[in-house]
Parts: C-alpha cells; sequence; structure tokens
C-alpha cells in the first residue's frame, strides 16, 4: 500500500465522502478530530486483470508497478500433483487450452499434467502482446511475488477437488521460503470458501492468517474466530452493523478480525466500502480503488482527522 498523500479537496467526493457535514450546516463546525481516518488497503486481484491476463506473471508484476502491495491469487493442482495458479477448474477461459487438445474437454485442470500445461498460451486470449505469456507454477509465483516485494492473499480454490491440497500447499511454502517469521507476520494470508479446508490447514499452520470467504451471520461469526483472522465478502453483503460484529471479535493470533470485501473496481463503491470500516478491498482494478481511497484519506486529513494509512 503506498503512503497517501493529502489531496485536493473536490466537491464532487466531499458530497460522497461526508454527506452528514455538508447537511449540517452550521452544526458541522465541530472539532476536526472527529473525522475519523480511513485505514483500509487496495489488493489486486488475480494481479491486475482489466490491464493485463489474470493469474500471470505479468499480471503480478502490473500490480508491483502500479505500486499495489498486496496480491491475490488461486491455486489448483494439476494430475501429476503440481500446484498452479488458475482461477477456473476448467483451463479454457484463459489459455488456448482447446486449440491445443480439441478432444479434451473440458479441460479440466486436474486432468492435465504439468508439462502439458506449459504449453499453453495464457495471455493472447487478453491481448496478442502477451503472446506467450504461461500459466506459473505456484513456486515460479512465489519467487516473483518476493522480487516484487509484495505480498499475498492465496486462495485455496475448490480444495474437496485436490485431497490433501492444504498439507502440500504447506510443503510447498515452506520450500519456498514463505514461512518464516518475516513472511507469516507481514506478508502472507490463505483464504478459502471452504471451511473445512481452512481448518485443516489452520491445524497444520496455526500461525498462518487464514481468511474465509463469505458473509457468515453475525451469531456464527464466533465459531469461524476459532480458526480464520479474516472474513472475506462479497461487497454486496457488507453492512456497517456486521462489519462492526466481525471488528468485535479476535482470531487464533489474539488479533481482531478484519475484513476484506470483494470484487469492487469503482472507487465510490470502494470508499463507500472503506467508510464502513471494511479492511481491504480486492479489485480487478486496484489502482482505481487506491486512487479514491488515497482522496479520501487527503480530504480527512485536510480536515484535521489523520494523514497516512
Amino acid at each position: 500500500m503506498r503512503i497517501r498523500p493529502v489531496s485536493t479537496v473536490t466537491s464532487a467526493i466531499l458530497g460522497l465522502s461526508l454527506p452528514a457535514l455538508l447537511l449540517a450546516g452550521p452544526a458541522a463546525a465541530r472539532p476536526a478530530a472527529a473525522v475519523a481516518p480511513l485505514n483500509t488497503i487496495a489488493i489486486a486481484h488475480r494481479g491486475v486483470p482489466v490491464e493485463a491476463p489474470e493469474n500471470t506473471l505479468a499480471s503480478i508484476d502490473r500490480a508491483a508497478g502500479l505500486g499495489i502491495e498486496w496480491v491475490e491469487n488461486d491455486v489448483q493442482r494439476t494430475k501429476d500433483g503440481v500446484l498452479i495458479i488458475m482461477h477456473d477448474t476448467s483451463l479454457a477461459r484463459t489459455t488456448d487450452v482447446e486449440q491445443r487438445f480439441p478432444r479434451r474437454a473440458p479441460w479440466k485442470v486436474a486432468d492435465f499434467t504439468l508439462a502439458e500445461i506449459r504449453k499453453l498460451d495464457a495471455g493472447s486470449w487478453f491481448d496478442r502482446r502477451f503472446k506467450g505469456e504461461r500459466v506459473p507454477t505456484l513456486s515460479s509465483y512465489l519467487r516473483r511475488v518476493d522480487h516484487n516485494r509484495q505480498k499475498l492473499l492465496l486462495e485455496v480454490k475448490e480444495p474437496g477437488l485436490y485431497p490433501g491440497i492444504e498439507k502440500q500447499l504447506v510443503t510447498e511454502l515452506s520450500r519456498a521460503g514463505w514461512l518464516d517469521r518475516r513472511h507469516v507476520a507481514r506478508r502472507l494470508v490463505v483464504q478459502s470458501f471452504d471451511a473445512n479446508s481452512l481448518k485443516a490447514f489452520h491445524r497444520l499452520r496455526p500461525d498462518v492468517r487464514t481468511g474465509f470467504l463469505g458473509a457468515p451471520k453475525a451469531a456464527d461469526l464466533r465459531s469461524y474466530a476459532k480458526f480464520v483472522d479474516q472474513i472475506n465478502p462479497n461487497h454486496k453483503s457488507v453492512t456497517a452493523d456486521w462489519v462492526r460484529a466481525v471488528h468485535a471479535l479476535k482470531g487464533p493470533q489474539g488479533k481482531r478480525l478484519t475484513v476484506s470485501a470483494w470484487t469492487v473496481d469503482d472507487g465510490r463503491r470502494a470508499v463507500a466500502l472503506a467508510r464502513l470500516g471494511v479492511d481491504g478491498i480486492i479489485s480487478n482494478a486496484p489502482h482505481v480503488v487506491e486512487e479514491a481511497l488515497d482522496e479520501e484519506a487527503g480530504i480527512i486529513a485536510s480536515m484535521g482527522g489523520g494523514g497516512s494509512l
């Protein structure tokens, strides 16, 4: 996350972010410190897929070039047991697998070996400038994230299709140096839609932060707090009361649960979520979100409510 500069106050942003102050008239002349600072980060969803093919090294390099510190990815397993970076359980949407292997429908990741997947073009479908971009292995992806000095929100995708993937993931992260104190404390979160998978991973490495993808009812949050440190919902599910309920609990690391909402590409919506207390915003256009958050933070700072995050 970049340090957020003080920005020029614009009427459009003021109209969005501080409506109560504008409507209150003279009564709004309260101490500037009453305006709370934002503490929300932008997270690059599969890299920057509005500018580069998703879940590729090119995509996270683009995020690095834009100054986006946190990147999100998806992990699955090949037929011969190698962990790769891929969102869909089928290779069809984001590679040329249908042309290279026309008789292998429905082109499931788990039906192809690494050697076969390495033959695929994972960039041309997006733009011919990315012709020859490959599907990365998890190990190569981790090296690049480290090289870029980025942080990683790693999603275990459809773990039910890959029995034992949690243990394999621990082995792979350890081999790549991602389970040392520095990475575990500040640079890594493992998330999934599958609560049982997260429980299994947490049993193996209780020191690694984990995140549940979804929006459990407030009454159920306490049970999740036993094995996750984040609750990461669809942004449409977020309300101020729900965020407060999440923040009221501590996770297994003894720290307050946090919320990262997905998938938000609109700056106005990002600011609205930040004002609700959301800690992170997962976005296909993280630079757009970051710019909007920078602007909002600058407005707050100009009113005396806080500076950089």
